[in-house]
Formats: structure tokens, sequence, C-alpha cells
């Protein structure tokens, strides 16, 4: 049986209940945009008081576009400090998606009053304290979930800025992702500045 929106909620902040009993501050770190054929990776830092609960927070893709929103105003209301760090397309290139995932986290981190970060995902990153890597981050904690949300919402509004630049791909509604439309127009016009070359190159090997 699903959980409600708020006993949601309140699941994902108890895991962080342990972190906050340390009295230490502490951050959440994830990402949006590694899975892509076009566009940057994201991330996103928040560290959240314990007081007041956000309610509704969730990974962010557990909710629609507008709660997203709408989330994202209230976290960056209450929030003690959040980040967002960027990597490029040219810096996915350069240094392979999880080079370029940990370079947007390590950004979105710079500033950050912390001595201990949640990170979903990758291990190894070099950060000012502890980094504890959390698999599936973003579905267990709290302020992962939230920066999840920051994440996605800056990436999406990215996107919607790069499909005003290139029309034909369809940016705007699916973000980068490789969908059957967005396929079909990367063969019709070819690739763009921001489509991962790498990735059209798997897409495009024989059996793809």
């Amino acid at each position: 049986m699903s959980l409600s929106k708020p006993q949601r909620t309140m699941e994902l902040f108890q895991f962080d209940q342990r972190y906050y009993e340390q009295l230490v501050p502490f951050a959440g770190i994830d990402e949006a945009g590694r899975g892509p054929l076009a566009g940057p990776v994201v991330a996103g830092c928040v560290v959240l008081p314990a007081h007041p609960l956000i309610g509704g927070i969730d990974d962010s893709k557990r909710l629609s576009e507008k709660k997203r929103e709408a989330l994202y105003q209230e976290i960056i209301r209450v929030a003690v400090f959040y980040g967002v760090g960027i990597a490029s397309v040219s810096e996915i290139e350069r240094e392979n998606i999880l080079g370029a995932t940990k370079l947007a986290m390590t950004r979105a981190a710079r500033g950050a009053p912390c001595q201990l970060f949640l990170v979903d995902g990758p291990a190894g990153l070099e950060l000012p304290g502890q980094v504890v890597p959390i698999a599936h981050g973003d579905m267990l904690s709290y302020s992962i979930a939230a920066a999840s949300i920051i994440a996605k919402c800056t990436r999406d509004r990215l996107m919607r800025e790069l499909d005003k630049k290139y029309p034909r791909y369809g940016f705007a509604k699916h973000k980068g992702y490789g969908t059957k439309a967005h396929i079909e127009a990367i063969r019709a016009y070819g690739p763009c500045e921001e489509h991962r070359k790498l990735f059209i190159r798997k897409l495009a090997a024989p059996g793809s």
C-alpha cells in the first residue's frame, strides 16, 4: 500500500532524524540529468532545518511539475543553504557522465555550512567534510529529496530555455531524454551543440 503524502514526507524525515540528533550541520545532495541525450547535468545541495517540516517533499521523479515548482519555492524559503552546480555538455564529453556528475555536485556544495554530506549516488566526492553515499537516497532521505527537487526544477528551466534556441528538438517537452519524438528529431536534423555526442554515437550504434 502506498503512503499518503504527509506520511511519505515523515518517513523521509525520520531517515534524516539520526543526523539531526548528531547536532552537526548536514546537507543533502542529488543530481538531475545523468541519462538524457542532451543538456547539462545539474546538482542541488540543500541544508534544511529540522523545523518547520516542509510537507510534500519526495523524490522529484514522484512529483508533478506543478508540485515540484511549488516545493522548490518553499525549499529555498526555508533552507539554511541551497546551492546549484552545473556541468556542461562539453564537460560531460571530457569527464564522462560520472565525472561530470561529481563536478556538478562539488559545485553545488561550494560554501555549504556543513561537516556532513548525504549524497545520492557516487562515492569519492571531494568535499570539506564527511561524505555519506546513500543508494537511492532521493527515495529515502528528506534532505536528498529536497536537493533532487532543486536540481530537477533548475534543469527543467534550462531545458526550456534551450528549447527556444533549438525548437526542432522539443527540449521543453522531453527535457532531453531519449523519447521516440526526440530520437526521430535527431535522425531528421542531426544533433545540435547541446547533444551529448558520446550518447548519440551509442544511439546510432548497430543494434540500438
